[in-house]
C-alpha cells in the first residue's frame, strides 16, 4: 500500500464520526480526496462528493458511508452516572468494561462503562448486560459535576479503541463499518488521478451520513445527484467466524475476495457487468443474495427519483458492530481493484444504454 494512503488509513480510522456528527471525519476525508478530483461539495447534513469530470452527459456514483455507531447520554443520574440510547446499531453485550469518549463542547471527556464485579454476582440468576443497566462513569460523584464538564442528554458518546494490524493480513478496529469504504472509494479516486485515465462520463464519489440509523443521506443526496448508475460499497458479514448459520447468512469468508449480491435493488445488467469484469482481470469474488432489501445504501440509490441502475460490491468483515472489526487486506486491494477496473473499462454509450 501506498505511505500515503496507509496514513490516511490509520488517522480516518482513528477519528471518530458518530452518525450525525461526521464532520471531522469528513474533512480527513476531504482533505485526502481533493487533489484527485475537480471539484467538490457537501449537501445540508455533511455527506461529501469529490465529482470528475462535472459537465459530462452520464453520472457514475461510486459510494461508502462515512458514520458509526455509538450512544447518546439519555439521562444522568443524582450521583453522577451517565444511562445510554443508542445512535444506530450499537452493541449493549459489549458495553461493559469498555472505555469512551464523550463529545462535548467543551472538548473530549474519558469514560468508562462499568460493571459490578464477579463476586459480587450471583452465577444462577446473573443479569445481563442490557440498555436498563449499562451505565457510564466518568469520575464524577454528581450529577452538578458531569453537567459542568459539559455533558447533557444528547451528548454522543463512542468507544475508544484505536487501530491496528494484526497477523500481517488483517486490518482490525472500530467503525471499518464503513469508513473502511471511504478509504476504498477515495483510494479509487487516487488511482484513476495517478493513472491518467480520462473517464467519458462524470465521476462523483460519495461519502454519505446517516446510514446506521435509516440510510438517510443516500437518500438525500441521491436525489441531489441524480445518477445513471451507483455502485455501493459496504461491509457485510465473514459467515466463517464461529456462531454464524451459513444457511441463514450465506457463505462469506474473509480472504477470498469482494462478494456481489443479488436482490432486488441490484440492477442485472449492471451486476452482469461487474462480475465479468472480475473474470476478465482475474479479481476473485463471493456471491451473495438479499431478500427484500439489502440494509445497505445501494436500497436508497436503486429506488430514488426514476430509479438508478445500482450495485453492491462488499467487503468480508467480522465482528461487525463490535470494538474489533477485521477485514482482510487482500480484499480492500480487489475491492478497489474491481471498482478501478470496472469504471476504466465504462467507455461508450453503448454500455449506458445497456445498462438502463
Amino acid at each position: 500500500m501506498h505511505q500515503d494512503s496507509k496514513e490516511f488509513l490509520v488517522k480516518y480510522l482513528n477519528n471518530a464520526s458518530p452518525t450525525g456528527f461526521e464532520s471531522s471525519g469528513q474533512q480527513i476525508w476531504l482533505d485526502y480526496l481533493k487533489p484527485h478530483v475537480d471539484e467538490y461539495f457537501t449537501d445540508t447534513y455533511g455527506t461529501v462528493v469529490g465529482v470528475v469530470n462535472p459537465d459530462a452527459k452520464y453520472k457514475v456514483v461510486i459510494e461508502a458511508h462515512a458514520d458509526e455507531i455509538s450512544w447518546f447520554v439519555n439521562y444522568i443520574t443524582d450521583d453522577g452516572y451517565i444511562y445510554v440510547r443508542r445512535n444506530g446499531g450499537s452493541d449493549h453485550m459489549i458495553a461493559p468494561s469498555k472505555r469512551v469518549n464523550i463529545h462535548t463542547k467543551q472538548g473530549m471527556v474519558k469514560g468508562v462503562f462499568g460493571w459490578p464485579a464477579i463476586h459480587v454476582r450471583d452465577a444462577a440468576k446473573e443479569e445481563a448486560p442490557s440498555l436498563k443497566n449499562i451505565f457510564i462513569d466518568c469520575g464524577c460523584s454528581s450529577k452538578e459535576e458531569v453537567l459542568e464538564k459539559g455533558i447533557h442528554p444528547g451528548s454522543v458518546i463512542t468507544f475508544d479503541d484505536e487501530f491496528m494490524e494484526m497477523n500481517d493480513r488483517y486490518y482490525v478496529g472500530r467503525a471499518l463499518d464503513n469508513r473502511v469504504g471511504g478509504f476504498m472509494i477515495a483510494e479509487v479516486a487516487r488511482r484513476l488521478k495517478e493513472n491518467n485515465q480520462r473517464l467519458p462520463f462524470g465521476l462523483y464519489v460519495v461519502n454519505a451520513v446517516q446510514e446506521e440509523i435509516g440510510l438517510r443521506g443516500a437518500e438525500m443526496i441521491s436525489r441531489r445527484i441524480k445518477p445513471d448508475v451507483a455502485i455501493i460499497t459496504d461491509v457485510c458479514h465473514d459467515t466463517a467466524s464461529p456462531m454464524y448459520d451459513k444457511k441463514v447468512s450465506g457463505d462469506q469468508k474473509a480472504g477470498k475476495g469482494p462478494v456481489l449480491t443479488y436482490g432486488p435493488a441490484v440492477q442485472n445488467n449492471l451486476l452482469d457487468m461487474i462480475i465479468a469484469t472480475a473474470q476478465t482481470k482475474d479479481i476473485p469474488f463471493q456471491w451473495a443474495s438479499a431478500s427484500r432489501a439489502t440494509g445497505t445504501d445501494t436500497d436508497a440509490f436503486a429506488y430514488s427519483s426514476e430509479g438508478v441502475a445500482s450495485a453492491l460490491i462488499s467487503l468480508p468483515l467480522k465482528y461487525m458492530h463490535t470494538t474489533v472489526e477485521m477485514v482482510h487486506q487482500e480484499d480492500v486491494e480487489n475491492v478497489i481493484r474491481l471498482m478501478y477496473e470496472f469504471l476504466v473499462q465504462l467507455k461508450s454509450e453503448h454500455d449506458f444504454r445497456y445498462i438502463k
